[in-house]
């Protein structure tokens, strides 16, 4: 049987899965990622994760890595991830090959998690869509008629880094006030001092602290959302990562603040919708970038 293995980056969590053609998950695992991330000890912690979800490499044909920031269009080396310590142009595909003896590729964490819900998840009726993980980080994944978008040199995508404030709090990427300051894991820990978790367990237990807050979060989504309606006019915005598990608390006021921003004949028919796979969608695709890498060598043949 041939297949393939997905592997997701995360701040704190190395996830792992054995893929089939058809996108059933064989066997997942998962392991802390190497605190603080160098390359090097957090390259170390995926071979050895490997291994042990595939001894001896058996079936494994090809190997997808999504990493949190963006890579070449080649997909062979990670750019930068800016919540992760020296990751500046790290050739994680290279040294996972070099390896393993396995073709394989790299991609930005967002587009691997947009490409999983196109593939199996929330975005497989639409062909112009976009998509947000509210994370450690803000990342973003973008389809048009049907097609992964990353731009001319691999590295679009970053809906996350669109500011909403300019004058807000400092961004590693330099553009302060992004996005990613408002509503990632991160931001939410610095402006609450509680964990995006236990603020929707305060939101369900009625807590009004954590209700407003929700829906002062659900607004900053909105104008972020704003822009990017103005600019591709999907069809629908998919909200994925943990801090969506309280989308019921946020989505509604995002909602009402792009029905207040947005003119109609930019969002026909538009929707705002959870992603489907949870915390598979960035192996899932991951592995779909996989079985892409193997489509284009069996084309060259």
């Amino acid at each position: 049987m041939t297949e393939v293995i997905g592997i997701d980056l995360g701040g704190t969590a190395i996830k792992l899965g054995r893929f089939t053609e058809d996108g059933t998950c064989l066997q997942s695992l998962s392991v802390p990622t190497p605190q603080p991330a160098y390359p090097d000890a957090t390259i170390e912690m995926m071979l050895y994760a490997i291994a042990k979800l595939a001894p001896g490499m058996v079936n494994i044909n090809a190997i997808g890595v999504g990493t949190p920031g963006p890579a070449d269009f080649a997909g062979r080396v990670a750019k930068i991830a800016i919540n992760l310590e020296g990751w500046i142009d790290i050739p994680v595909a290279t040294l996972i090959q070099s390896k393993t003896g396995v073709p394989t590729v790299v991609g930005n964490d967002g587009n691997c998690a947009g490409l999983g819900e196109n593939w199996l998840g929330a975005g497989r009726n639409y062909r112009n869509s976009v998509l947000l993980t509210l994370g450690t980080g803000v990342g973003g994944a973008v389809f048009i008629n049907g097609a992964l978008f990353t731009g001319h040199a691999g590295s679009s995508g970053e809906l996350g880094l669109i500011a909403i404030d300019p004058d807000g709090h400092d961004c590693k990427s330099g553009n302060n006030g992004s996005l990613e300051q408002f509503l990632s894991g991160q931001a939410i820990r610095r402006m609450t001092g509680k964990e995006p978790k236990d603020l929707g367990r305060l939101a369900a237990a009625g807590d009004r602290d954590a209700l407003k807050f929700w829906e002062d979060y659900g607004r900053n989504l909105g104008v972020g959302l704003t822009s990017i309606l103005y600019i591709l006019t999907p069809e629908v915005a998919i909200i994925g990562g943990g801090i969506s598990a309280s989308g019921e608390y946020f989505l509604p006021a995002a909602k009402r603040e792009i029905e207040r921003r947005v003119m109609a004949t930019s969002r026909p028919g538009f929707q705002l919708i959870a992603a489907e796979l949870g915390n598979q969608a960035g192996i899932t695709g991951a592995a779909k970038l996989a079985w892409d890498l193997l489509a284009r060598k069996k084309d060259k043949i």
